[in-house]
C-alpha cells in the first residue's frame, strides 16, 4: 500500500482588505499578514510536502471595490507562493463585506427586504428571471471578476459552484463545494434573515467522494438552516464557516457510520479586538485514512501571540481536542477498495478544474459586450453607470466557446498581469499590443481578461512577463 496523502491547506477568513481607516490600524494589519505568511511557511514546511492551496471562507475585501481585491491578490500571491502551491489554487466564497452596497439601489433594497420577510418563495421567484438576477448579482461585480481568475465562478443563478475533485488515494477524492451565502444580504443583516435557497441546499453525492462545504455565514444565519442542515447531515463531511469572528470545532456523529465536522473560523483580520478577537487563521490537512476507509482532517489552529508579537498554536481553541479527527465517511465505503494505489510518490493529484462554460462567460459580460461585433461599452470612472465612450477591439473577439483552454502557466502569468499593474498600465499594454485602439474609460473584468487571452494568442506572452519583471523590480525599488 503506498503512502497517505496529505492535502495541505492554509484557510484564512474575514481579511477585510480596506478596511482600515488610519494608518496605525493600516500598519497593524499589514504586519500581522506578513508574519502568518511566514507563519504559514514554517508550519506547512513541517509537513514536507507543498501545500494544495488556500482557503478563504468570505470577505476577502470590505466593501467590494475593486481596488480591495487588487490588494487582496497581491497578499495572496505572497501567501501561495510562500506555501508552495500556484497562485491559482485558491477556493473562496464571498462574504456580506464582498458585496459593493453602494450598488443596493433603493429599489434592490425593498427587493431584499421581500426576501427577508417573505422567505424563500420571493427569492425564488426573482432567480427565475434573467434580468432580475443580473440586478441582483451586480453587488458582487467586482468580487465575480476576481474569483474567475481563481477558478471559482460565482454560478449567477443562485446555485452552488464547485471545484474539482481532489484525490487523496486511489478512488478515494473529496471535493469543494462553495455557497454563496451573501446572495441576500443587504446593507445592514440579522442573524436567521438570510436565505440559501433550494439551488444551494442540495449538495451533490458521488461514490468516492465526500464533499467539503465552505460558507461564510455560519447555519444559524439562515431562515432555511433546518432545510441546509439535513442536507449536511445526509450528505457533507466538512462544513467550514467564517463571519463571526470566533473559532468552533465541533464534530457530529450524524448516524452509525456518518459524521459531520462543522469547523468556524476565527477572523484573519477582525474589525475591532474586543471581547478576545485577534488575528486568527487554520492549516487543515484533509487525507484518507486507510485503517477506517475514512477521510481524516488535521487541523493546526493559529493565533495571534500579542507577548511575542507572532502566531502560535491556539491553545486554548484545542483544549481536550484532538488535532487529528477521523471522521466516519460512507461516501468511500459505497466505492471500490483503493487497493494498490499512488506508487510511493507522496504528492496530491489535482483534477483540474474545467474553463468556466461560454454561458458562464457570457453572463459574466452581463451584456455589456456585443460578441460577435466586437464593442462593449465601458463603465465610467466612479462606477456610477455605462460611460458614452466604448472600447474598440481592433479585431472582433471571438465567441466565448472558442477560447482555448489556457496552461496553468498563461493563467499564473494572467494573475500577475491583474495583479502587479493598475487599470492605466493594462489599458496602455492593450494598446501597444494592438488588441484595442485606446485606452480611455474603465473595462469590466470579464473584457479584459478575455483581451488578454487574446494578447496571449498574439505571442504577446513573452513581452507580457518583461512588462510584470519590470514592475516587479520596480516595486522592490519603491519599498527597499
Amino acid at each position: 500500500m503506498g503512502a497517505n496523502l496529505k492535502a495541505i491547506y492554509v484557510h484564512v477568513s474575514d481579511i477585510h482588505f480596506g478596511q482600515e481607516k488610519d494608518g496605525g490600524l493600516i500598519a497593524s494589519n499589514d504586519e500581522a499578514k506578513r508574519c502568518l505568511i511566514e507563519d504559514a511557511r514554517t508550519e506547512v514546511g513541517k509537513f514536507g510536502v507543498e501545500a494544495a492551496g488556500v482557503i478563504v471562507t468570505g470577505d476577502i475585501a470590505y466593501s467590494g471595490k475593486d481596488t480591495e481585491y487588487s490588494d487582496a491578490g497581491k497578499w495572496l500571491a505572497q501567501l501561495t507562493d510562500a506555501i508552495g502551491c500556484k497562485r491559482t489554487d485558491v477556493q473562496m466564497v464571498p462574504g456580506n463585506h464582498d458585496i459593493d452596497r453602494n450598488a443596493i439601489t433603493n429599489t434592490l433594497e425593498t427587493v431584499l427586504f421581500a426576501f427577508h420577510k417573505g422567505g424563500e418563495y420571493w427569492l425564488d421567484r426573482h432567480l427565475d428571471h434573467a434580468e432580475d438576477c443580473k440586478t441582483l448579482y451586480r453587488r458582487f461585480d467586482a468580487y465575480k471578476g476576481f474569483a474567475l481568475d481563481y477558478r471559482c465562478d460565482l454560478d449567477l443563478n443562485g446555485g452552488i459552484s464547485k471545484s474539482a475533485k481532489l484525490e487523496l488515494a486511489k478512488g478515494r477524492s473529496i471535493r469543494f463545494v462553495r455557497l454563496n451565502s451573501a446572495i441576500t444580504c443587504s446593507k445592514r443583516d440579522e442573524k436567521g434573515n438570510l436565505i440559501l435557497g433550494a439551488r444551494q441546499r442540495i449538495l451533490p453525492e458521488e461514490n468516492g467522494v465526500e464533499i467539503v462545504v465552505l460558507s461564510h455565514h455560519p447555519l444559524s444565519w439562515f431562515q432555511d438552516s433546518d432545510k441546509a442542515r439535513g442536507f449536511l447531515r445526509g450528505r457533507a463531511r466538512v462544513f467550514i464557516s467564517g463571519h463571526e469572528h470566533f473559532p468552533r470545532l465541533d464534530v457530529h456523529q450524524v448516524e452509525d457510520g456518518r459524521d459531520l465536522m462543522m469547523l468556524a473560523a476565527g477572523a484573519t483580520a477582525p474589525e475591532d479586538f474586543k471581547h478576545g478577537f485577534t488575528y486568527k487563521y487554520n492549516i487543515l490537512a484533509f487525507e484518507w485514512d486507510e485503517p477506517q476507509d475514512a477521510l481524516a482532517v488535521t487541523i493546526n489552529p493559529r493565533t495571534w501571540d500579542e507577548d511575542m508579537a507572532r502566531f502560535k498554536r491556539d491553545d486554548e481553541f484545542m483544549e481536550d481536542r484532538a488535532e487529528r479527527q477521523v471522521l466516519a465517511s460512507p461516501n468511500f465505503k459505497k466505492a471500490p477498495p483503493p487497493g494498490a494505489q499512488n506508487d510511493g510518490h507522496a504528492q496530491v493529484v489535482l483534477e483540474l478544474v474545467e474553463e468556466p462554460s461560454a454561458q458562464v462567460l457570457d453572463a459574466y459580460d452581463d451584456g455589456n459586450m456585443e460578441i460577435d461585433g466586437g464593442v462593449g461599452p465601458l463603465v465610467s470612472a466612479d462606477g456610477g453607470g455605462v460611460a458614452e465612450q466604448e472600447i474598440e477591439p481592433v479585431e472582433p473577439l471571438d465567441p466565448v466557446s472558442a477560447e482555448p483552454e489556457p496552461t496553468q502557466d498563461i493563467r499564473d502569468l494572467q494573475i500577475r498581469f491583474f495583479q502587479l499593474l493598475d487599470d492605466e498600465r493594462r489599458r496602455a499594454a492593450f494598446v501597444e499590443f494592438g488588441i484595442i485602439r485606446n485606452a480611455e474609460g474603465r473595462m469590466d473584468h470579464a473584457m479584459e481578461r478575455r483581451l488578454f487571452r487574446r494578447a496571449v494568442r498574439h505571442g504577446r506572452a513573452e513581452e507580457i512577463e518583461q512588462m510584470l519583471v519590470a514592475a516587479e523590480i520596480e516595486r522592490k525599488g519603491e519599498t527597499a
